[in-house]
């Protein structure tokens, strides 16, 4: 079966040797799931880099941010009975969560977004305090006005919630704290306010009753939210049955504001489908794709750190053009385009 997706010939673009480590310390794992935006004629991106130590026979090595905000090596034995280390991304200790890599935010840019480099001047974005121990990981950016709104995945022992800086030129940023409590993340701020109010999605999860769905939320300022709605759910038996979750901003078209999304079955295989909302109340789910427009059949997106994953956060539109940048088996980050109307010919009503 094959999907509607034109991958860049290129692709992987970016691998984690392309890139060095934050510190001699440190080795990276993974390239994954970059935010994207336009700044200054250029393409951008605002990439996930997961690092760790080398590992030792015997022993598991994890980093995180002490309260002193610098990076801390936690090691265990492998034969330690309160150990659980069955995930390669996540391991139990003693009845706690610790995730195996620390992520930043690396920005990179480029002249024809494929070929991306590491501009002078701009730093990365790391973690900041208790509620980002472990790392920020898997950014979106939405524009407004002049305003760029970053949402992204903090993650610390007390939970993974979202939390959001704004800039307007790169280098000077604002914090703005974490505005979706846990459990949750997959937050996409509208890059246009409706009837006045900001709108962004977000995925909390609730295992016990309910599960891992996209829900819809307004603000009057973009930091404070409310009027919570469940949007989007999972089918039982398709593609995604076991979680969605929100990619990039949503796409203003005539026909409604188009959001690419990602979907998981039980057996962790991620695929990228389509809703359509209503464009003067996102609340209103119009139509949905049945079928996958991306899955995951190329070598790079079938085997990696963690593999059959294709994951997007990020976009550029150029009229019917998406170029689509994406994630691929958790270590490398790849591009595709789609022709909008081709998605939106997809949709269907039948919910």
């Amino acid at each position: 079966m094959s999907d509607i997706a034109q991958r860049f010939p290129e692709n992987p673009i970016l691998i984690p040797k392309d890139l060095k480590p934050s510190s001699p310390d440190l080795q990276i794992i993974s390239l994954l799931n970059p935010g994207v935006f336009v700044f200054e004629n250029k393409t951008w991106l605002l990439v996930r880099v997961a690092e760790s130590i080398a590992q030792k026979e015997g022993v598991i090595f994890f980093p995180v941010i002490n309260e002193l905000g610098k990076v801390e090596i936690i090691e265990i034995p492998l034969n330690d009975p309160d150990l659980v280390a069955t995930d390669p991304r996540v391991i139990q200790y003693k009845g706690l969560d610790y995730l195996t890599t620390l992520s930043h935010l690396r920005i990179l840019c480029s002249d024809d977004g494929v070929h991306f480099y590491a501009p002078e001047s701009f730093n990365s974005l790391f973690g900041s305090g208790i509620l980002e121990q472990f790392g920020i990981e898997d950014a979106r950016v939405s524009k407004l006005d002049d305003t760029y709104y970053i949402t992204y995945t903090a993650v610390s022992s007390n939970g993974v919630g979202v939390g959001l800086r704004t800039t307007r030129d790169w280098k000077n940023f604002e914090t703005k704290g974490m505005i979706f409590p846990p459990h949750n993340k997959d937050c996409a701020i509208f890059e246009e306010k409706i009837n006045g109010k900001f709108y962004a999605l977000h995925r909390p999860s609730s295992p016990q009753i309910g599960g891992n769905f996209i829900w819809l939320a307004e603000s009057p300022d973009g930091v404070h939210w409310g009027n919570h709605q469940f949007l989007v759910g999972t089918r039982k038996g398709l593609w995604d049955s076991a979680r969605v979750g929100a990619g990039a901003a949503p796409i203003k078209t005539d026909k409604g504001w188009l959001e690419i999304y990602h979907g998981a079955n039980a057996e962790h295989k991620y695929c990228l489908g389509a809703f359509l909302m209503d464009l003067n109340d996102p609340s209103k789910v119009i139509a949905r794709t049945l079928e996958p427009i991306m899955m995951p059949q190329e070598n790079y997106e079938l085997s990696g750190f963690f593999g059959y994953v294709v994951f997007t956060n990020g976009h550029v539109v150029e009229g019917d053009k998406l170029i689509m940048y994406y994630g691929a088996a958790d270590e490398f980050v790849c591009g595709a385009y789609f022709s909008i109307e081709e998605i939106l010919s997809a949709l269907i009503t039948e919910l």
